[in-house]
């Protein structure tokens, strides 16, 4: 189901600042949106980038000492991200064989875990979400926090971004152009949390109900603070 990206005239819209607000902001359509397959190749192709972009190094002002990291390493993501809020809503996350990584480097290590759903006719998947964990042990994450995602820019377009309340220190939810892909950061000290989720379309299709976006946002959010709590040292 991954696939290599749709080529087209791709349209890159200026990433709107957080925005704080009691709740996430409501959906604003956009036009651009990319081909229901080139998320797929971003989200799991392009993953290796979101890594080493992870693994940057940057340093800001008094920011400089090695960051409080209160988390400790998953040494097998996949078996702490539960992905339970997700599941509700697409089917059993872990039906397929997860895809688990870890990279150990002195400056941060990453943990990372692919998932898919079944699918409607139970053997193509129609739903992925990738949860990635980074502990940054040498420089504080923050001053790069807020930095666009050139991968989802490139290969996606448009990103629409809001705040998150009450999640870690700072939480910010990115929906990309299309609304088939949504991108949940959260910083917290010298950790930094992502999950994604997509699927080639949540509108109605081939039989399949139409998946609520507002409902996957508040899964990610429930889901990425229950991996939290398990975490939590």
């Amino acid at each position: 189901m991954i696939t290599d990206p749709e080529l087209g005239e791709w349209q890159t819209e200026a990433l709107e600042p957080a925005r704080s607000a009691d709740r996430l902001a409501p959906r604003e359509r956009a036009t651009g949106a990319p081909g229901p397959r080139s998320w797929l190749w971003a989200l799991g192709g392009a993953l290796v980038a979101s890594a080493v972009w992870a693994g940057g190094l940057y340093a800001s002002g008094d920011r400089t000492a090695e960051p409080e990291i209160s988390y400790r390493a998953s040494k097998n993501l996949c078996q702490d991200f539960k992905a339970r809020a997700l599941s509700g809503i697409t089917g059993d996350m872990h039906t397929k064989k997860p895809v688990n990584h870890e990279s150990d480097h002195p400056a941060v290590y990453v943990a990372r875990c692919g998932l898919a759903n079944a699918g409607k006719d139970g053997v193509a998947p129609d739903f992925a979400v990738v949860a990635q964990v980074g502990l940054h042990k040498k420089t504080d994450p923050s001053a790069e926090f807020d930095a666009p995602d050139l991968r989802v820019l490139a290969y996606a377009g448009g990103v629409r971004t809001a705040a998150v309340p009450d999640l870690g220190e700072r939480a910010v939810m990115n929906v990309v152009t299309g609304e088939s892909w949504l991108i949940l950061k959260v910083l917290d000290g010298g950790v930094v949390f992502t999950v994604e989720a997509g699927a080639g379309t949540f509108a109605e299709t081939n039989g399949r109900p139409a998946t609520d976006v507002d409902a996957v946002q508040a899964a990610m959010i429930e889901d990425t603070r229950e991996l939290m709590a398990a975490l939590k040292k």
